[in-house]
């Protein structure tokens, strides 16, 4: 399972990327198509064409670490907002991943810690 750090801010790269990018490519997109830097030790997570790949790219400590999921029948549900990159929670992010639409889901008040 993928572990979130407590304080790392995750974003959502929106739009469509070509998953055959590597470290290289994705952290390339990062630093010249949204302006931050790759190495800042936020996660950036991607999605393909068919929205049925994601890649979360992070810096871990000395290197570039790539973590990715596909879904072999359904798809994700992936923000279709006009922003090139959108800040979200790590639980957000753990909503997207079980295949949920984050745009909806929301923690009920008497659950939350």
């Amino acid at each position: 399972m993928f572990r979130l750090e407590k304080d790392a801010r995750v974003w959502l790269v929106l739009g469509r990327t070509d998953m055959r990018k590597g470290a290289n490519g994705l952290s390339g997109l990062v630093a010249n198509t949204l302006e931050m830097d790759p190495m800042s030790g936020h996660y950036f997570v991607f999605c393909g064409r068919r929205k049925n790949l994601l890649k979360v790219l992070y810096y871990d400590r000395n290197g570039y670490a790539i973590w990715y999921k596909r879904l072999e029948e359904d798809k994700f549900l992936w923000p279709a907002t006009p922003e090139q990159a959108r800040a979200i929670t790590g639980e957000q992010l753990e909503w997207l991943l079980a295949g949920f639409n984050i745009e909806q889901a929301h923690r009920y008040r008497r659950y939350a810690v």
